[in-house]
């Protein structure tokens, strides 16, 4: 694969948008609004509001969802800093992204009205908070590129998946020497702490030196400080990174399949409600509309099959 930059995506944007002004079509969505049918011409706030609203009588069956329909929101753990997945408008406040608009639609199908936004609060969390934060409350669900692992699965459950990743290279734009997870042998290797990157740099080479960092902003600023010569993260977050930093670019191939799952509280009837909600969006071309208007407008194309929930170990239903 040749290396990914950001004026490499910014192209395929711009070619979205092109597709778009020639869009003469539409799509009508679960409520009835138009979506456009336009390869990432898809609008956010349009693709999140035409999802289903779950049933009285659904949710009423429901202890955890009715509980979050009692308090009139939404509270997930989540990030405002991750461009393409969940990233926060500082003049507006407004998020936007793949995750953000799955987690609005959640809480609207949960809820019910037309502001869905408005139904949703996110509490930033870290790779290392995540499941502390769910398993003391302080958050209904966790929606921030949540690998499932069945380790993971032992203290929380998960929904989904919802979305398949990958661990993938990131380096400095200047870098030639890099190619890939192959050529990371002896390489000092930043990688989040608590997350499935070490492990899969261990087991794909495991002689490189892995370097953790809390966050995914210090493991960009060790890798562009020249503290470490490649940084290996999720596909989504650094697709999310380069959009915008073109001192940095992605070089190979993902090498690992990391599917994303919807954390939530152990023990609950929260699996089989998120579960559901997953099954009717992907039905009905909500999760297609949200894809287009997120991660679509970077990369183009059609947006993949979204994965079977109860489709990996760790997500098996309860």
């Amino acid at each position: 694969m040749a290396p990914l930059s950001r004026r490499l995506l910014l192209t395929s944007s711009v070619s979205a948008s092109v597709a778009l002004a020639l869009a003469a079509c539409a799509d009508t969505g679960a409520d009835g609004q138009a979506v456009s049918s336009a390869t990432g011409g898809v609008d956010f706030d349009t693709a999140v509001a035409s999802g289903p609203v779950a049933s009285e009588e659904a949710v009423a069956a429901s202890t955890w969802a009715s509980a979050v329909k009692a308090t009139g929101k939404l509270r997930t753990g989540g990030t405002k800093t991750s461009q393409v997945f969940s990233i926060e408008d500082p003049a507006t406040g407004k998020l936007t992204g793949f995750d953000a608009g799955l987690a609005m639609a959640l809480a609207r199908y949960i809820i019910g009205g037309d502001s869905p936004a408005s139904l949703l609060e996110v509490t930033q969390v870290s790779s290392d908070t995540r499941e502390t934060f769910l398993i003391n409350g302080n958050v209904d669900a966790v929606i921030a590129t949540y690998t499932i692992t069945p380790e993971r699965a032992e203290k929380i459950s998960f929904a989904g998946p919802y979305y398949s990743s990958g661990q993938i290279v990131m380096v400095t734009s200047d870098n030639s020497e890099i190619t890939g997870v192959e050529s990371l042998d002896g390489k000092k290797v930043a990688v989040q702490s608590n997350s499935t990157s070490a492990d899969a740099l261990a087991d794909k080479t495991p002689g490189a030196q892995p370097v953790p960092f809390e966050t995914h902003s210090a493991c960009v600023a060790a890798l562009t400080a020249g503290q470490v010569e490649a940084y290996v993260v999720d596909q989504a977050l650094a697709l999310s990174e380069i959009v915008s930093n073109d001192a940095l670019k992605i070089v190979g191939d993902p090498f690992t399949d990391d599917p994303y799952g919807i954390g939530l509280p152990k023990d609950s009837d929260a699996q089989a409600f998120v579960n559901t909600f997953l099954e009717e969006i992907a039905a009905d071309g909500t999760w297609d509309s949200i894809w287009q208007a997120t991660i679509g407008t970077i990369l183009g194309g059609s947006a993949p099959e979204p994965p079977a929930v109860g489709s990996v170990p760790g997500s098996e239903t309860a």
